[in-house]
């Protein structure tokens, strides 16, 4: 298949790029070349003969940011992935929207559903919530993917975060109240391209199996460094970020297997794999 990678250069779409490009014809777009706010842009870049499939992953992803820069975080997550599905629908192209666990308010008490109640509580959730929506008005032939807690070999993320620090400090004060499914992007992507070549459609989670706290995610990759870092937990309120953070996040990705047959290995599986690549 032909496609077009939306918000090139991030973490998640240097993994699909690489994960593609075996089987399939991928083009790039960065912003700078297709900037998902602007309209005319997006229907010259998908004009004829333009690709199949559009993966959409520009995103303004600072949560906290979100917070100060409401109008911003709405015109990127919100009224940009509607301006990209109104011209896929134009030129009878497949979207598939990445989205995310923040569209959820975290109270509940098992793995969420795709058919779970929505209820973000924070801008970020918001603007990503309305992101979906608007996909799914504007465009039939749609998939949107949700995914959580994203670690991989490029980008800012948790992991590359939690090794940086412990070269510069003798403690480390890691959240331990909320919980989550570690993903890597690599697998993500491999999730991703099933879903493609199977021609679904609609909504689906998609994580690593199992689930941790950021407190035990932090002491996986020290031991599998094989560092001695001392981790203290602690409580969100603590933290004193400017965003809500879910207290739950954890996704039952069962409708993916059920529809495509794949499976997601353990989150500690998959980051032995990504923390040889960074700590050589």
């Amino acid at each position: 298949m032909k496609v077009l990678v939306a918000g090139a250069g991030g973490m998640l779409s240097d993994s699909l790029v690489k994960v593609l490009n075996k089987t399939h014809d991928v083009t790039e777009a960065r912003i700078e070349n297709l900037d998902i706010t602007d309209k005319n842009g997006m229907e010259e870049m998908l004009s004829s003969p333009g690709p199949e499939v559009v993966i959409n992953c520009a995103a303004y992803t600072d949560v906290d940011g979100c917070e100060d820069k409401k109008d911003f975080a709405c015109a990127v997550n919100a009224d940009g992935p509607k301006n990209l599905a109104q011209a896929c629908k134009n030129h009878s192209i497949k979207l598939i929207h990445i989205s995310t666990d923040y569209v959820f308010d975290g109270t509940k008490t098992g793995p969420y559903l795709e058919d779970d109640p929505v209820n973000p509580i924070s801008v970020y959730g918001m603007s990503k919530l309305k992101g979906e929506e608007n996909v799914r008005e504007q465009l039939k032939d749609h998939l949107i993917v949700r995914t959580q807690w994203l670690y991989g070999e490029s980008g800012r993320n948790f992991v590359k975060t939690i090794l940086k620090l412990s070269k510069d400090r003798g403690e480390l004060r890691i959240v331990n109240d909320q919980t989550g499914c570690p993903t890597y992007t690599d697998d993500l992507s491999h999730s991703i391209k099933t879903l493609m070549e199977k021609e679904c459609t609609g909504t689906y989670h998609a994580a690593n199996s199992g689930f941790c706290t950021w407190y035990e995610f932090a002491l996986e990759i020290f031991t599998i460094a094989e560092m001695d870092k001392k981790v203290i937990p602690i409580k969100t309120e603590e933290s004193k970020r400017d965003a809500a953070r879910p207290a739950n996040s954890v996704f039952d990705c069962s409708k993916l297997k059920r529809d495509t047959g794949f499976v997601f290995r353990p989150w500690q599986e998959a980051l032995k794999e990504c923390v040889a690549f960074l700590h050589t």
